[in-house]
Protein backbone atom coordinates (compact mmCIF):
# COMPACT_ATOMS: atom_id res chain seq x y z
CA UNK A 1 0.00 0.00 0.00
CA UNK A 2 0.88 3.68 -0.81
CA UNK A 3 2.12 5.99 2.26
CA UNK A 4 0.95 9.16 1.26
CA UNK A 5 3.18 11.35 2.75
CA UNK A 6 2.28 14.96 4.06
CA UNK A 7 3.65 18.10 3.18
CA UNK A 8 3.19 21.28 4.98
CA UNK A 9 3.77 24.62 4.31
CA UNK A 10 3.33 28.02 6.19
CA UNK A 11 -0.31 28.12 6.00
CA UNK A 12 -1.01 24.68 5.26
CA UNK A 13 -1.18 20.72 5.85
CA UNK A 14 -1.73 18.52 2.63
CA UNK A 15 -2.48 15.50 3.66
CA UNK A 16 -4.16 11.77 2.77
CA UNK A 17 -8.09 12.09 1.83
CA UNK A 18 -9.89 10.90 4.56
CA UNK A 19 -13.32 9.37 5.30
CA UNK A 20 -14.31 12.31 7.26
CA UNK A 21 -13.63 14.77 4.90
CA UNK A 22 -16.33 13.91 2.55
CA UNK A 23 -19.06 15.84 3.28
CA UNK A 24 -16.67 18.99 1.95
CA UNK A 25 -15.61 17.24 -0.89
CA UNK A 26 -19.64 16.85 -1.75
CA UNK A 27 -20.90 19.73 -1.24
CA UNK A 28 -18.50 21.13 -3.37
CA UNK A 29 -19.05 18.63 -5.98
CA UNK A 30 -22.91 18.39 -6.07
CA UNK A 31 -23.00 22.16 -6.28
CA UNK A 32 -22.98 24.80 -9.13
CA UNK A 33 -18.74 25.32 -8.52
CA UNK A 34 -18.28 21.61 -9.70
CA UNK A 35 -19.77 23.17 -13.14
CA UNK A 36 -15.89 22.95 -14.81
CA UNK A 37 -15.36 19.62 -13.24
CA UNK A 38 -17.86 17.67 -14.80
CA UNK A 39 -20.98 18.70 -12.05
CA UNK A 40 -22.82 19.39 -10.62
CA UNK A 41 -22.86 15.25 -9.44
CA UNK A 42 -25.33 13.22 -7.93
CA UNK A 43 -25.00 11.37 -4.24
CA UNK A 44 -23.65 8.49 -5.87
CA UNK A 45 -21.22 10.14 -8.16
CA UNK A 46 -19.31 12.23 -5.62
CA UNK A 47 -19.57 9.11 -3.44
CA UNK A 48 -17.92 7.62 -6.24
CA UNK A 49 -14.91 9.98 -7.20
CA UNK A 50 -14.11 10.63 -3.84
CA UNK A 51 -13.34 6.86 -3.49
CA UNK A 52 -11.20 7.00 -6.93
CA UNK A 53 -9.13 10.09 -5.58
CA UNK A 54 -8.40 7.75 -2.54
CA UNK A 55 -7.80 4.85 -4.60
CA UNK A 56 -5.86 6.68 -7.19
CA UNK A 57 -3.16 6.67 -4.92
CA UNK A 58 -3.02 2.87 -4.69
CA UNK A 59 -2.79 2.66 -8.01
CA UNK A 60 -0.82 5.42 -9.58
CA UNK A 61 1.55 5.50 -6.67
CA UNK A 62 0.55 9.41 -6.08
CA UNK A 63 -2.87 11.69 -5.71
CA UNK A 64 -4.84 14.79 -4.71
CA UNK A 65 -4.00 15.56 -0.98
CA UNK A 66 -6.73 17.15 1.43
CA UNK A 67 -5.72 20.61 2.23
CA UNK A 68 -5.97 21.58 5.67
CA UNK A 69 -5.77 25.09 7.42
CA UNK A 70 -3.16 24.70 10.04
CA UNK A 71 -4.37 27.13 12.52
CA UNK A 72 -7.90 25.14 12.61
CA UNK A 73 -7.29 22.03 11.09
CA UNK A 74 -10.55 22.88 8.70
CA UNK A 75 -10.40 21.49 4.90
CA UNK A 76 -9.56 23.84 2.29
CA UNK A 77 -9.86 21.92 -0.48
CA UNK A 78 -7.92 19.09 -2.51
CA UNK A 79 -4.84 19.25 -4.94
CA UNK A 80 -2.25 17.19 -6.35
CA UNK A 81 -1.61 14.88 -9.19
CA UNK A 82 -4.30 13.13 -11.10
CA UNK A 83 -4.41 10.31 -14.00
CA UNK A 84 -7.19 8.34 -14.28
CA UNK A 85 -7.22 5.86 -17.20
CA UNK A 86 -7.57 7.51 -20.90
CA UNK A 87 -5.68 10.79 -19.51
CA UNK A 88 -2.49 11.75 -21.68
CA UNK A 89 -0.26 12.82 -19.19
CA UNK A 90 0.34 13.65 -15.62
CA UNK A 91 -2.07 16.63 -14.26
CA UNK A 92 -1.26 18.59 -11.53
CA UNK A 93 -4.78 19.38 -10.17
CA UNK A 94 -7.07 21.12 -7.62
CA UNK A 95 -10.42 22.54 -6.17
CA UNK A 96 -11.27 24.58 -3.72
CA UNK A 97 -14.23 25.06 -1.68
CA UNK A 98 -16.49 28.29 -1.88
CA UNK A 99 -16.22 29.32 1.23
CA UNK A 100 -12.30 29.85 1.40
CA UNK A 101 -11.66 31.08 -2.33
CA UNK A 102 -9.99 34.32 -2.72
CA UNK A 103 -6.94 33.75 -0.31
CA UNK A 104 -4.19 32.11 -2.17
CA UNK A 105 -5.20 28.28 -1.09
CA UNK A 106 -4.57 27.07 -4.15
CA UNK A 107 -1.57 28.67 -5.47
CA UNK A 108 0.48 27.71 -2.28
CA UNK A 109 -0.77 24.31 -2.35
CA UNK A 110 -0.50 23.19 -5.46
CA UNK A 111 3.14 25.36 -5.32
CA UNK A 112 3.97 22.98 -2.91
CA UNK A 113 2.17 19.16 -4.41
CA UNK A 114 4.43 20.57 -7.46
CA UNK A 115 7.66 20.97 -5.74
CA UNK A 116 7.04 17.29 -4.24
CA UNK A 117 6.30 15.46 -7.71
CA UNK A 118 9.52 17.45 -9.03
CA UNK A 119 11.80 17.03 -6.53
CA UNK A 120 10.68 13.89 -4.31
CA UNK A 121 9.03 11.92 -7.37
CA UNK A 122 11.45 12.93 -10.39
CA UNK A 123 8.72 14.44 -12.71
CA UNK A 124 10.34 16.03 -15.11
CA UNK A 125 6.84 17.91 -15.97
CA UNK A 126 2.73 18.12 -16.05
CA UNK A 127 0.11 19.37 -17.40
CA UNK A 128 -3.16 20.77 -16.07
CA UNK A 129 -6.41 20.21 -18.21
CA UNK A 130 -8.49 22.97 -17.88
CA UNK A 131 -12.62 24.03 -18.87
CA UNK A 132 -11.80 26.71 -21.30
CA UNK A 133 -14.72 28.35 -19.42
CA UNK A 134 -12.73 28.37 -16.15
CA UNK A 135 -10.74 31.83 -16.08
CA UNK A 136 -10.02 31.35 -12.42
CA UNK A 137 -7.78 28.35 -12.74
CA UNK A 138 -6.56 29.62 -16.23
CA UNK A 139 -5.19 32.55 -14.33
CA UNK A 140 -4.27 30.24 -11.32
CA UNK A 141 -2.12 28.39 -14.03
CA UNK A 142 -0.29 31.22 -15.34
CA UNK A 143 0.63 32.08 -11.88
CA UNK A 144 1.93 28.98 -11.81
CA UNK A 145 4.13 29.61 -14.59
CA UNK A 146 2.04 27.14 -17.19
CA UNK A 147 1.48 28.16 -20.61
CA UNK A 148 -1.21 26.52 -23.02
CA UNK A 149 -0.05 23.42 -25.17
CA UNK A 150 -2.31 23.96 -28.21
CA UNK A 151 -0.02 21.00 -29.67
CA UNK A 152 -0.97 18.71 -26.86
CA UNK A 153 -3.35 16.24 -26.80
CA UNK A 154 -6.61 16.64 -24.58
CA UNK A 155 -8.88 14.34 -22.28
CA UNK A 156 -12.00 14.44 -24.77
CA UNK A 157 -11.46 17.60 -27.13
CA UNK A 158 -13.42 19.83 -25.11
CA UNK A 159 -10.23 21.29 -22.10
CA UNK A 160 -7.57 22.72 -23.20
CA UNK A 161 -4.00 22.09 -22.07
CA UNK A 162 -1.60 24.22 -19.51
CA UNK A 163 1.78 23.41 -19.76
CA UNK A 164 4.07 23.53 -16.58
CA UNK A 165 7.54 24.97 -16.53
CA UNK A 166 9.58 21.83 -15.79
CA UNK A 167 12.10 21.69 -12.73
CA UNK A 168 14.75 23.22 -14.50
CA UNK A 169 13.29 26.05 -15.90
CA UNK A 170 11.65 26.61 -12.20
CA UNK A 171 14.48 26.99 -10.41
CA UNK A 172 16.18 30.11 -9.70
CA UNK A 173 13.21 32.01 -11.90
CA UNK A 174 11.42 34.56 -11.86
CA UNK A 175 8.00 32.35 -11.56
CA UNK A 176 8.99 30.74 -8.40
CA UNK A 177 9.74 34.06 -7.17
CA UNK A 178 6.51 36.16 -7.98
CA UNK A 179 5.12 32.52 -6.26
CA UNK A 180 6.95 33.43 -3.12
CA UNK A 181 6.47 36.80 -3.43
CA UNK A 182 2.49 36.29 -3.91
CA UNK A 183 1.88 33.94 -1.17
CA UNK A 184 3.86 36.08 1.14
CA UNK A 185 1.26 38.84 0.55
CA UNK A 186 -1.44 36.34 1.51
CA UNK A 187 0.23 35.80 5.05
CA UNK A 188 0.37 39.45 5.99
CA UNK A 189 0.20 42.62 4.48
CA UNK A 190 4.55 43.14 3.03
CA UNK A 191 4.09 47.00 3.09
CA UNK A 192 2.41 47.39 6.18
CA UNK A 193 5.09 44.86 7.62
CA UNK A 194 8.04 46.51 5.85
CA UNK A 195 6.80 50.18 7.38
CA UNK A 196 6.79 48.70 10.64
CA UNK A 197 10.07 47.29 10.44
CA UNK A 198 11.66 50.17 9.19
CA UNK A 199 9.85 52.32 12.16
CA UNK A 200 11.42 49.72 14.77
Amino acid sequence: MTDIPVIETRRLILSAPEPADYPKFRATFTSYRARFMGGPLNDYEAWMLYAAEIGHWQIRGFGMWMIHDRETGATCGMAGGWQPAKWPEREIAWVIWPEVAGRGIALEATHAARAHFYETMGWTGAVSYLDPRNHDSIRLAERLGCRRDPEADSVDGHDVVYRHPSPEQLRNSQIADAIELELESHRGPIFGRARQETAA
